[in-house]
């Protein structure tokens, strides 16, 4: 399992929201690359990305930002929010982003066509609360339970899944573990990334426990920017795990 580092861009700066909500707002740098070099120096092999505009506008807003993000690392970034367009996708590809997550998307009709087209690129952000998937930047909470959603999206051929409880994310109270628990006993072959809570280093290592059963790596955003957590550390003490 590996550590990957959030830069949340909104506004053009690095924030956290809590629980998705652009009330709760903390901003933490202005400038997002610098963050990612940052992240980069520390040891990362990947850095997750959102451009909190564009989830909440549905248009990629944030773009450039993410693509300056993109050519300043020499490791991989994967980047979500306002991803609704071939053409969207095809900027993020051109501008050497290797991962793109596809979130209200994969509800969409044409979900089929663009991961038939896309799909060693793309990965499934399912963000839920209550065990329901959440969209258009989590202002609405579907019918759809994202179990069913995650059932899906690996029948099409797609393997890579981030799955955000809502409920935990940015409140450092620990991940969901029954509901990653759920998702890993009842869908096999998937690679999972778990999303939301990560309060302290425990978490990341217990988190860990569960690679064997298809968790491949966990989001840390808050307990980084807030010192919970030492990601240089925390990623060198897992290693030696």
């Amino acid at each position: 399992m590996i550590i990957i580092p959030a830069i949340d861009i909104r506004g053009g700066n690095c924030v956290r929201l809590l629980q998705g909500d652009p009330d709760r707002e903390t901003v933490y740098s202005n400038d997002p690359v610098k963050q990612a070099l940052r992240f980069q120096e520390d040891g990362a092999e990947l850095i997750h990305v959102v451009d909190l505009d564009g989830a909440f506008s549905g248009t990629a807003v944030n773009r450039e930002t993410v693509a300056a993000v993109a050519r300043a690392v020499d490791i991989p970034i994967e980047i979500g929010g306002g991803i609704r367009s071939r053409e969207t996708i095809e900027f993020y590809r051109s501008a050497g982003v290797k991962r793109i997550i596809l979130g209200t998307a994969v509800l969409a009709p044409e979900f089929s066509a663009i991961v038939d087209e896309y799909a060693p690129y793309l990965v499934a952000g399912i963000d839920a609360r209550d065990s329901m998937v959440a969209v258009r930047g989590w202002k609405e909470v579907s019918s759809v339970r994202a179990i069913d959603v995650i059932t899906d999206v690996m029948g099409r051929g797609l393997k890579d899944v981030i799955y955000t409880d809502i409920s935990t994310d940015g409140m450092l109270t620990g991940p969901n573990f029954p509901a990653l628990e759920k998702i890993l006993s009842r869908v096999q072959g998937i690679r999972l990334v778990a999303s939301g809570g990560v309060s302290q280093e425990d978490d990341i290592y217990r988190l860990n426990e569960y690679a064997h059963k298809g968790i491949w790596g966990c989001i840390v955003g808050k307990a980084i920017y807030d010192g919970r957590v030492n990601l240089k550390q925390a990623i060198e003490r897992l290693r030696n795990r």
